[in-house]
Parts: structure tokens; C-alpha cells; sequence
């Protein structure tokens, strides 16, 4: 795991699978670099969990922005690289440590003491969503396209463990049919259930997220540490059934099982 904590003079930093550059008390975290792959590799992932933990040092930072060049913001995990884990090893055991990598940075994103917000554009999808949805508070463009594929593909939605987040941030009824269906969603659909916060024009959506962030830096510290701690009690409390801590086994059994070839929609 590779920790991105000092900056450069000019407050950038720079990972194999994301940039980040600090304003202040605001650090602006860009996914897929040069907008060459949208999808959340383990690079990605480490870059992330290397980001995040990096933050336990940086009091000054007050604010973080998750957003991704490219069309999208994320078409979902790399299934070839789960591929590669299970050829590699047999056993599973490569697999579930890429799966946990998902599962910690989810985590570390609940938990940091930055508040964090998802700027979403494009195609949301899967891994995306689940990841988005740990962010505290979440703006996506009035374009955007959701969908949690994951039963069309075979696999079970284990990532992350977001199924128990989602399920409190958008109510269980519709996620079960979200998951179930693996239907395509709109953004507006999306703000009703409470996966977004603010739905803006792709033109607005920078000033959307800039209206949160100003009162957010100037709110007293301890005061914001001390809510966010105290919401995600809460939100763990509404998750007392929550078996994330199986997602890589359940994902990992379920991409070793033999399976006769389909098509999917």
C-alpha cells in the first residue's frame, strides 16, 4: 500500500490510479487520470487505501472531493483482474485479498474525519455505486446512469460491503429491486432514494459541490469530527445484520464455481 501524504510544492500528488491536489483545507481526489480506465482496479484501490490512511496525519484536511476524469466516474471492479487472481492462484486466496482492499477502503471513507463528497458524472456502476456511496454526502449530474449489474454478470453484489450501506441509504424495497433486476436508474430516480444528495446540470455540478464545501471549511473542526462520528454510529447501528466481513468469501467462492456460459443484458 502506497501512502500519498506530503504533497508537492504545488499540493499535487500522484498515484498509479488517481491525482489529488490539495486547496487548502480541501483535497480534490481524481479517479482514472488521463481518462484511460474507468473501472476500479487494485491500483485504484491502493491508491485509495494509501490516500485514506495517509489522512490520519492531516488534520488541515478538511474537505475531500472524489470525482474521476473520463466520461464516467466508474464502470464497476475489474472482473479481469479477478480473473487473473483466481489463474494465479487457485486457491482463492489472491482474490480475497483484493476483495478486503475494497472492503477497508469503504470503510476508511465512513470513518475518516474529512468529510467526503462523491461529484458523479457519467455511467455509475457497481463498484462505483458502492464506493459513491460511502461518501457522506454524494452531487451527480442530472445525466448520469446508475446500475447495480452484479446478478446479471453471476456474481453476488459482495464489494465493498456496501449492500448494508446502501440498504440504509436508500431504504430496502428499492435496493432489492435495484439489485434484483439489475435495472438502469437516472439520477433523478437516484435523488429520491437518497443515493444523491444534490442532482445538477453537468455545467453546475462543480458550483453544486462548491456550495457544500464552503460552509463545510468553516465549520468549527471538533464539532464536524464529533457529527460524523455520531452519524456513522447510527448508520452501523441500522446495519446490526451486516455480514461485509464475508463479501471475499462470497465473491471469491462465486467466481471459483464452474458455470456454463450465458448471455446477459
Amino acid at each position: 500500500m502506497t501512502e500519498i501524504v506530503n504533497p508537492s510544492p504545488a499540493g499535487v500528488f500522484h498515484g498509479k490510479a488517481l491525482a489529488a491536489e490539495q486547496d487548502g483545507p480541501v483535497l480534490r481526489v481524481r479517479l482514472n487520470p488521463g481518462g484511460r480506465d474507468s473501472t476500479l482496479t487494485v491500483a485504484a484501490l491502493d491508491d485509495l487505501a494509501g490516500l485514506l490512511h495517509g489522512l490520519h496525519d492531516r488534520p488541515d484536511v478538511r474537505v475531500l472531493v472524489l470525482s474521476a476524469e473520463g466520461d464516467d466516474f466508474c464502470l464497476g471492479a475489474d472482473r479481469n483482474e479477478y480473473q487473473e487472481a483466481l489463474a494465479e492462484d487457485p486457491t482463492g486466496a489472491v482474490m480475497r485479498r483484493i476483495a478486503d482492499k475494497a472492503h477497508r477502503v469503504c470503510d476508511a471513507l465512513e470513518n475518516t474525519h474529512v468529510v467526503t463528497i462523491a461529484r458523479l458524472h457519467g455511467r455509475v456502476i457497481g463498484a462505483g455505486l458502492a464506493l459513491a456511496s460511502f461518501c457522506d454526502l454524494r452531487a451527480g449530474a442530472d445525466t448520469c446512469r446508475f446500475r447495480m449489474p452484479e446478478i446479471g454478470v453471476g456474481l453476488p453484489p459482495a464489494w465493498g460491503g456496501a449492500m448494508g450501506r446502501l440498504i440504509v441509504e436508500g431504504g430496502a424495497a428499492r435496493i432489492r429491486e435495484l439489485m434484483l433486476t439489475c435495472d438502469v436508474f437516472d439520477a433523478a430516480t437516484a435523488h429520491r432514494l437518497g443515493l444523491l444528495h444534490k442532482v445538477a446540470p453537468p455545467g453546475e455540478l462543480d458550483a453544486a459541490v462548491q456550495a457544500w464545501v464552503r460552509p463545510l471549511v468553516r465549520r468549527p473542526p471538533e464539532a464536524v469530527i464529533l457529527t460524523k462520528r455520531m452519524l456513522a454510529g447510527h448508520s452501523r447501528a441500522a446495519r446490526t445484520a451486516d455480514v461485509a466481513l464475508l463479501d471475499a468469501h462470497l465473491l471469491t467462492a462465486e467466481l471459483g464455481r464452474p458455470r456454463r456460459t450465458e448471455r446477459h443484458t
